[in-house]
């Protein structure tokens, strides 16, 4: 069963999560606003609260879980290169020794 949860992909790229946050800040300013406003001529703190929160709930829906359009643009990775250091034992590397000024 928990295969399942291992194959769900859970990687976002650069602009996929640049767009996520744009996403997330103009969700909350918007509902900020109508919030305000509509608290406003209603008379009650406590409308601008719950759209506020509405509009958290709804951008934490929309930008958390890395959907597709947060993974089109995948990093290009170099390939591994093997590296001649390995081959040495510690004894032969030149240890560098910091001298005390």
């Amino acid at each position: 069963m928990l295969d399942v949860f291992g194959s769900i992909p859970t990687q976002m790229d650069y602009k996929g999560q640049k767009l996520a946050e744009q996403i997330f800040q103009g969700i909350i300013l918007v509902s900020a606003v109508i919030g305000f406003i509509y608290g406003y001529i209603a008379e009650q703190f406590g409308w601008t609260v719950y759209i506020v929160m509405a509009g958290f709930a709804l951008s934490c829906l929309l930008t958390l879980p890395p959907w597709p359009m947060y993974r089109r643009n995948p990093l290009k990775w170099l390939p591994v290169q093997e590296s001649g250091t390995e081959d040495k034992k510690p004894a032969e590397r030149k240890l560098k020794r910091h001298t005390k000024s």
